[in-house]
């Protein structure tokens, strides 16, 4: 078995208990990004798999796109992340049906 060389950790443990990997991440080609590939990436550079500069050039991301992630997932859960319930979450407080 063939490994790549990589910079940092090839996999972390998280605070339940799983193991998030290198492998586990989507693949740098990503164009459709749902909730739960959103949720591993931010995931990943919270819990020190990859760096933010690492996630940011990997994927094409911008700074305001990953905060945006970071923020909805602190707030809200993974269920922020969903295209579908965005404008749920991003509704001023007191303006939820």
């Amino acid at each position: 078995m063939y490994l790549h060389k990589v910079e940092g950790p090839r996999s972390v443990t998280l605070p339940d208990g799983t193991v998030l990997s290198r492998a586990d991440l989507p693949p740098k080609e990503t164009t459709r990004w749902v909730a739960s590939r959103k949720a591993i990436v931010v995931r990943g550079v919270l819990y020190g798999l990859i760096t933010l500069s690492e996630a940011k050039n990997q994927y094409g991301l911008s700074d305001e796109e990953f905060n945006s992630w970071v923020s909805a997932v602190a707030e809200h859960g993974t269920d922020a992340l969903k295209v579908t319930t965005i404008k749920k979450y991003r509704q001023p407080k007191g303006e939820h049906e």
